[in-house]
């Protein structure tokens, strides 16, 4: 897309009118700066039929451009979890990263108070909505659909974990951070959580971070976070896109914590309906 294309957002390097710390940090990535006032017109005054996705990070709209290009924007709420260092990191982490199954970030807007994420808008929004959506509503894959979403969810994991350069452990993994495009090619994103791995240091010991039911134990209990943690995870996920099952537990009527648990007592029966 070339500059353009945009004439709601000028880039964030040598932007004068912003003061403030988070700006300047920003701008040495050249991220590209959309006004609020660009992003309300893009998603009718983020009108609630615009709304695609949220979480305890904010709501996800989808909006379009003044090009008629279509867009995602994350507005982060002001009651977030995720705080000014989590919004900076997730900038200064995509916006360095590019690999075909990561999400793309366009650009961000930061004025006053707010502070709103610019992703590319894939069509089939998450495997959560895809596969494991109420009924009715979510879409019947066949398997080779559903075996292409594994395999580029992994080698988008792989890229994060090895190739990435410093290497990223993500935190995060599970059925509503991997989106999908039109033609269901998998993409990571929300990197709200994530930690760099330095390339001599074989753990962090960090605050436990993530989504109950993809947490691996022994993160969850000693806080100790390895690319493992994130594995672990993909792993839940894995056995989500199978047998259509989330791994919540408001997924089972049973007294059962997580998904691994009912694999442990059920056979895996696929869930097409």
């Amino acid at each position: 897309m070339g500059l353009n294309c945009f004439g709601a957002f000028e880039w964030c390097k040598g932007k004068k009118s912003l003061r403030e710390p988070e700006a300047e940090e920003i701008a040495t990535n050249n991220v590209r700066l959309f006004s609020y006032n660009s992003l309300r017109s893009a998603t009718n005054n983020f009108h609630p039929s615009s709304r695609v996705g949220g979480g305890g990070f904010g709501v996800v709209y989808r909006g379009v451009l003044r090009d008629g290009t279509q867009v995602a924007i994350k507005c982060l709420s002001a009651e977030s979890k995720q705080g000014t260092q989590e919004f900076l990191t997730e900038i200064s982490l995509i916006s360095n990263t590019r690999h075909p199954n990561l999400v793309e970030l366009i650009g961000c807007c930061i004025e006053g108070s707010n502070r709103i994420l610019v992703y590319e808008y894939l069509e089939n929004n998450s495997i959560a909505s895809v596969i494991l959506g109420s009924k009715g509503k979510h879409v019947i894959l066949d398997w080779p659909t559903r075996v292409s979403i594994c395999m580029g969810t992994a080698s988008g994991l792989a890229f994060l974990h090895e190739e990435a350069e410093p290497q990223i452990v993500h935190r995060d993994i599970k059925a509503s951070n991997v989106l999908l495009d039109g033609s269901f090619l998998p993409k990571i994103g929300d990197f709200g959580l994530a930690k760099l791995f330095p390339d001599n240091v074989t753990h962090v010991s960090t605050r436990v971070a993530g989504t109950v039911g993809y947490l691996a134990p022994e993160y969850a209990l000693l806080g100790q976070l390895t690319k493992k943690a994130d594995v672990y995870s993909f792993g839940v996920l894995m056995l989500e896109i199978i047998s259509g099952r989330s791994s919540s537990k408001a997924a089972f009527g049973e007294e059962l914590l997580v998904l691994v648990e009912w694999v442990n007592f059920s056979s895996l029966i696929p869930q097409f309906h």
